[in-house]
């Protein structure tokens, strides 16, 4: 109900101020809020030759196809004046994000498209691990932890293999797997729902450990910094890492008292002080590191680690290949079997991200985000921030929203301020402390069809801000 709400203010908020805009004469146009794409200037106005100043008129009419550009610098957008059918045509500004059309188009081509193909291999590999019992070996390692923090699931259920996969790849930046085995994990976890249309509190729980973005290897973000040529692109790796971790702690904390968990349970405390130690351990190592050192560690790690679980399954099922015939099928029809699976799965999820990120592109491009974060950014500067973090902000506002809106706004930050800033420091750690909530929401809950999902969003968006104000500290702290 909340999510429906929220996502009928942004839609119908936006669609309102264009409208606004355009009647209010801020606007000249509104077929790029439809039909505009990503970095396309945008039409500010329309005037016949003769009503242009000279130096203009006289310089279209000399320039080869009559365009010109003025103002060219590295840190404005140009105005450029285009002649054709006896109208000069005056762009100004560049569009924020794809337009509503093009976002429909993307979203099933870029987005949907790739997804399916990620859920069709990986949701194979877990129907491997499902046949061949690994999956129920895993779940009834991990039952006397997660017994603690999920009270409603049954030990050794195997949504706890899918949940600890999930985490797991979450952890070490995959996201590409991460997205398989959480939808498996909704959908094990509806299994136990008695209300189908209801979240669940174990699936509360689930998602938004799983949105608070625990990252141990950001190697996105290292590549981004890499490409920007900063003097150490892995120096937020530990800020990163740190508020990620308090982030999800808190999310922890925040659902935890909400479903009156047991926060003294000796297994729960030692999985917590494990954990820690773990992350405590491997940043000692990599510190000691040199810059090259660091970047062959970190981006090759991840992809061990994903190399490692594909072998360990096929060599596991090869091994139990008795279960796979018990079941009357084999290993490879089993794979076909479970990605099968995936491929039904995104199809069920496309109308659910469509949805939001169309909401999300006419919010962008209506003008009514800048508005707000301005609004923000202004409100922080009155109460003495300095204006290094301010200007990170968008970064941060824009994250629950549009994972790849705010990577635009992060790049743009360091090719502005530079890499090696504050400002562009923050936007890294603002990028990878957190995940793309409505997405997150859209996705999970869409592939199981949860139209009720109670305080989930409301927790994670409290999670989002509490990232915040810690990538702040942090960042303040560290550089």
């Amino acid at each position: 109900m909340v999510l429906s709400r929220f996502w009928l203010v942004i839609f119908i908020s936006s669609i309102a101020f264009v409208i606004f805009s355009l009647f209010s004469g801020n606007s000249y146009t509104i077929d790029n809020v439809l039909n505009g794409k990503k970095d396309d200037p945008i039409l500010i106005s329309e005037k016949y030759i003769d009503q242009s100043p000279v130096f203009i008129k006289d310089s279209i009419l000399k320039a080869p196809n009559q365009t010109m550009i003025i103002n060219r610098d590295s840190l404005n957008a140009d105005t450029t004046y285009v002649y054709k059918n006896k109208v000069v045509k005056i762009f100004s500004g560049v569009q924020k994000s794809d337009g509503l059309l093009p976002t429909c188009k993307s979203t099933l081509l870029d987005l949907i498209i790739p997804l399916i193909a990620y859920l069709a291999f990986f949701c194979g590999l877990m129907e491997l691990l499902i046949i061949s019992g690994a999956s129920e070996k895993l779940a009834k390692g991990l039952s006397p932890v997660f017994v603690k923090v999920f009270p409603s699931i049954p030990k050794n259920h195997p949504s706890i293999s899918y949940m600890t996969l999930n985490f797991a790849a979450n952890f070490l930046g995959l996201d590409s797997a991460a997205t398989p085995f959480g939808l498996k994990a909704m959908e094990s976890l509806q299994e136990l729902n008695p209300d189908k249309d209801r979240a669940s509190d174990a699936q509360i729980m689930f998602l938004c450990l799983h949105a608070s973005g625990l990252t141990l290897i950001a190697t996105s973000i290292i590549g981004y910094r890499a490409a920007a040529n900063a003097s150490n692109p892995a120096d937020v790796m530990l800020p990163c890492i740190i508020t990620s971790f308090i982030g999800t702690i808190a999310a922890f904390l925040l659902v935890g008292i909400r479903q009156k968990i047991n926060f003294k349970s000796a297994s729960l405390v030692l999985t917590l002080m494990s954990l820690i130690a773990a992350i405590v351990g491997l940043l000692m190592y990599v510190n000691h590191l040199d810059i090259i050192g660091k970047n062959y560690f970190t981006s090759n790690l991840s992809a061990l680690i994903l190399v490692g679980i594909i072998v360990f399954t096929l060599l596991f099922s090869f091994m139990k290949e008795k279960k796979f015939a018990a079941a009357n099928t084999t290993v490879y029809e089993a794979f076909v079997a479970g990605a099968n699976n995936g491929v039904k799965t995104g199809v069920t999820i496309f109308p659910y991200v469509l949805g939001m990120l169309v909401a999300i592109s006419l919010f962008r491009n209506s003008g009514l985000f800048e508005i707000i974060s301005n609004w923000i950014a202004f409100a922080f500067s009155t109460m003495g921030v300095s204006k290094e973090i301010t200007d990170a902000l968008p970064v941060a506002l824009l994250r629950p929203f549009s994972s790849a809106g705010s990577r635009g706004f992060l790049i743009d930050s360091m090719n502005t301020f530079g890499p090696d800033s504050l400002t562009g420091r923050l936007s890294s750690i603002f990028q990878c402390s957190a995940e793309s909530t409505f997405y997150v929401i859209a996705v999970y809950f869409g592939s199981v069809n949860i139209k009720n999902t109670r305080y989930a969003l409301g927790t994670m968006l409290l999670v989002d801000l509490i990232c915040v104000i810690t990538a702040i500290f942090v960042a303040t702290w560290f550089f």
